[in-house]
């Protein structure tokens, strides 16, 4: 079997996910159990991998489907929580004091306010929470959709406190030859994730920090009255200063604390430096921009009433202070557990479910339930529990929606992740080449097609690679679960750093989030605009493109300009 008909076979499962959920619009509850099966079927009768090893990558991928559904069901239930409690009205409240301008709103509840819940809840809970909440404003539907796809763009690679990098990434690369070459390498698994952290952080801080100019001119330009891009123009210089409000921290904190706090931590701080400003006047232009009369509106802007979208605790009040503190003691959890220098972490570590050799092949699964962002977020919802003085059938009726969410996004999980730990694992085979080897994984044969017909230039490419994986499955985490192996396979083949190339991995698939339609879905149908998500999506298609193609060029000059050393170690 040539490298051509190689790379076709492997793609293949890909291509099926892409057709079945994007051509013929077919709901991944349907389309990703069919993509599993001809994944197992092409590994069996193709890659000539036995039935045990198939089986066993199925109950490894099951074991991480599981965590990310606690981290999923974690954060959804804190977040119902304080829609139960009240806590979300009061936030809701105290933003709608700071400014009547709707640019510096965009800034302040779009930007940095979606950011926070991205970093603490991911999986497309920004846009479900900030969208609603911009219309209960006055902003038109369509406008808050489309703010809260662009949202999910540089807090996405550490939201969810890090799942896409811990989990994502982690797993994806989770293989004999990665395990193989770290360590001929001489570094360990944290050292290299650490080191595609910090790329990450490096192309995300400098991509993003005109995130929020490009929110304000967009919306200036599809929902003001004069449609104008230039309109938005006067409060660049205060956008400016919320991005990199946002972007340093950010940036910080990756480098020195890791992956599971950049977006949490990051749009934390930006989030109270800039809402100091933006109340004392700093950088806030004298005129002040609002979109025309809602009569005037097109009925395509349109969606549920402020009252039909209002939460059943919005008339009840609470001081902001206490709407907040759940997050901070989240964020307080969270650092207390991930400091190395204290022993919090490693007590937690210490109590495993595992399932070594699983079926007698060298495959192992295993999670640490007290560990996992899930035990930090249950936590934290007991203690508001408390702490808001919560009633027995508000804590209930939040577990209960939380819990149903949760099925609609099970379900797909644990077919998907199953299917890219078959594909990851393929490399265990019985299908001897003319060498005498047997055939590489799915990914790293690709990865060999790609390295040879597309080059050197590679680093432009690899974040739209990303891009379409979280196009396709609405996730960054499963996208680098898919891709990362393949990404990490054409960098060895070229010989250039695996760790800028996966991080360009990971921050394309951020960016990819900005045109997920199960994410677009999400967010439509949060305020009643079910059935616009096409246009919505023709939006959100612009700074996709502005986001890939600055990575890809970043991704370029990192590699070769400035040159991510590639002497010492393949893997830096």
């Amino acid at each position: 079997m040539n490298m051509t008909v190689q790379a076709f076979v492997a793609l293949a499962p890909i291509l099926l996910a892409a057709v079945l959920l994007v051509a013929f619009r077919v709901a991944a509850k349907v389309a990703m159990p069919v993509v599993y099966v001809a994944a197992a079927v092409l590994a069996w009768g193709v890659w000539r991998v036995d039935l045990r090893h198939i089986a066993a990558s199925t109950v490894q991928g099951l074991f991480i489907a599981v965590d990310i559904l606690l981290i999923i069901f974690g954060a959804i239930l804190l977040l119902k929580t304080l829609e139960h409690s009240g806590g979300v009205a009061a936030i809701k409240t105290s933003f709608r004091n700071v400014s009547t301008d709707r640019r510096v709103q965009v800034v302040i509840i779009a930007w940095l306010f979606g950011s926070f819940i991205e970093g603490a809840a991911g999986f497309g809970t920004p846009a479900a929470v900030a969208a609603p909440l911009m219309v209960a404003l006055g902003f038109p539907a369509m406008a808050a959709v489309m703010l809260g796809m662009m949202i999910q763009s540089t807090a996405v690679t550490f939201g969810a406190v890090g799942t896409p990098i811990m989990i994502g990434v982690t797993d994806g690369l989770a293989s004999v030859e990665v395990a193989n070459q770290l360590a001929a390498a001489g570094i360990t698994f944290e050292q290299h994730r650490q080191l595609i952290t910090n790329y990450a952080v490096i192309l995300h801080g400098i991509t993003g920090t005109l995130m929020p100019t490009l929110m304000v001119v967009m919306m200036t330009r599809f929902f003001g009255a004069e449609r104008s891009w230039t309109a938005g123009l006067s409060i660049v210089p205060f956008a400016i200063f919320g991005g990199l409000a946002f972007t340093i921290p950010y940036f910080l904190t990756g480098i020195f604390l890791g992956p599971e706090f950049p977006s949490l931590l990051g749009a934390a701080v930006g989030l109270m430096i800039v809402t100091f400003a933006a109340k004392r006047g700093f950088l806030v232009p004298r005129d002040s921009w609002d979109f025309a009369a809602s009569s005037t509106w097109p009925e395509d802007w349109r969606g549920w009433t402020r009252t039909e979208n209002a939460s059943s605790s919005e008339g009840q009040t609470m001081p902001t202070v206490l709407a907040w503190t759940p997050y901070a003691i989240l964020a307080g959890l969270l650092v207390l557990t991930r400091l190395r220098q204290l022993p919090v972490g490693r007590w937690l570590q210490s109590v495993r479910i595992s399932w070594p050799d699983i079926f007698d092949t060298q495959i192992s699964a295993s999670t640490t339930p007290f560990y996992l962002p899930a035990a930090m977020l249950v936590l934290t919802v007991v203690i508001t529990w408390r702490l808001h003085r919560m009633g027995k059938n508000q804590i209930l009726g939040a577990i209960r929606e939380s819990s149903g969410i949760l099925l609609g996004a099970g379900f797909v999980l644990l077919f998907t992740v199953p299917m890219v730990r078959v594909y990851i694992n393929s490399g265990v085979n019985h299908f001897v080449l003319a060498d005498g080897s047997a055939l590489p994984s799915m990914p790293i044969a690709t990865a060999a097609w790609v390295a040879e017909n597309v080059g050197a230039v590679w680093p432009l490419f690899a974040p739209t690679i990303g891009a379409l994986g979280a196009f396709i499955a609405g996730s960054n985490t499963v996208s680098n679960l898919m891709f990362s192996l393949f990404q990490h396979g054409v960098a060895i083949q070229l010989g250039i750093s695996t760790a800028l190339v996966v991080a360009l991995q990971a921050v394309g698939a951020a960016a990819g989030n900005m045109i997920a339609i199960h994410n677009v879905v999400a967010a439509s149908a949060t305020v009643g605009l079910l059935g616009q998500e096409g246009a919505t999506l023709r939006k959100t298609i612009l700074p996709t493109l502005y986001y890939l193609a600055v990575v890809g060029i970043l991704g370029l000059i990192l590699m070769y300009a400035v040159g991510a050393p590639t002497r010492l170690a393949l893997f830096l």
